[in-house]
């Protein structure tokens, strides 16, 4: 069960460009695509392999959840980054769901990293950088980056998502044997 079928695929990738396009335009993963794609891709599983399906779709919804809730409660992303997370997990199983996750985080950083290059300059993006994770080691907490690298803009986190979900899907499966 972790190759996904051909009209999963397709359906998930629609997914994603729709959550990429939202999030760009408006700053928000709808409900009315991700809880749609939960019960598309449970449906799916159901109808591919039974009562199997629907465990192993349910076990990657969870664990999608799962993983990005705590990222969420920590004021990192917004909830929609999160149900599009349950929902990709719903299509691609608990190992898959782990290697999205896995390379949307690495993705995500360096698009941080990228976003502070352009908006102070390279050489400034790393003095912040510095400044904060001595600050953050010294003083304790996360207030220290909050306030060395808040940027004056949002980042799109579901941009990462995506990126990191389509790798998966082009074949790269750091959780897959």
């Amino acid at each position: 069960m972790t190759v996904m079928d051909s009209m999963e695929g397709v359906m998930l990738t629609m997914v994603l460009m729709l959550a990429v396009s939202m999030d760009l335009t408006s700053s928000r993963i709808p409900n009315w695509l991700t809880f749609p794609a939960m019960g598309f891709a449970l449906a799916g599983h159901a109808w591919l392999n039974g009562i199997d399906g629907i465990f192993f779709s349910l076990a990657g919804l969870g664990t999608g959840l799962g993983l990005f809730l705590f990222i969420y409660l920590a004021g990192g992303i917004g909830a929609g980054d999160v149900k599009l997370m349950a929902s990709i997990g719903a299509f691609v199983g608990v190992f898959g769901v782990l290697s999205c996750a896995l390379m949307a985080i690495l993705i995500g950083g360096l698009y941080a990293i990228g976003a502070m290059g352009y908006q102070w300059g390279v050489a400034s993006a790393g003095q912040r950088l510095i400044y904060a994770a001595y600050g953050a080691v010294t003083i304790g907490g996360s207030a220290a980056w909050s306030r060395e690298l808040a940027l004056p803009f949002k980042l799109r986190y579901g941009l990462a998502i995506a990126a990191g979900t389509l790798l998966y899907q082009l074949g790269i499966h750091p959780f897959e044997g």
